[in-house]
């Protein structure tokens, strides 16, 4: 069975960064991603939809230091849907996309490429702490058996 996720997007604001009483780090942020169509009267229109991307330990370490609103990136990851009470006592549920994989896809402070950036951090990897070089494709996971 397969659960997994990419996405390109626009970050919605900077990653918001926290530390359990373990000291495991865990970081949330929005990403937006765009969809242009014509509709019926052949006009061309934009839908954006909204994605919350969770990130855990060394993945949240980098995140915190490396991103900021507004940037290009890519997530790769897997869907998790949980729920919730609220103070207000309404219970709610929400998607979540917990990545694996980012890696910024624009130029970063002191890179000559203006697509990517040049430091081996451009791929910010949580398996493992390994690191990729920036032109390197995002590689899957051990065990992934996938058909095609």
């Amino acid at each position: 069975m397969i659960n997994k996720v990419t996405l390109i997007g626009n970050l919605g604001g900077d990653p918001e960064i926290r530390h359990l009483e373990n000291g495991t780090a865990v970081g949330r942020f929005s990403l937006a991603t765009n969809e242009s169509y014509k509709d019926k009267e052949g006009n061309w229109q934009k839908q954006t939809e909204w994605h919350n991307v969770v990130v855990w330990r060394e993945l949240a370490d980098r995140a915190e230091k490396q991103l900021k609103k507004g940037m290009m990136v890519y997530v790769e990851g897997k869907i998790s849907y949980r729920k919730y009470t609220g103070q207000d006592s309404v219970e709610r549920n929400v998607t979540d996309i917990v990545a694996n994989t980012l890696r910024i896809l624009e130029k970063l402070e002191g890179s000559s490429d203006s697509r990517f950036p040049t430091s081996n951090d451009a791929q910010m990897r949580s398996s493992g702490g390994t690191t990729m070089p920036a032109d390197a494709p995002p590689v899957p996971a051990e065990g992934d058996d996938l058909p095609f």
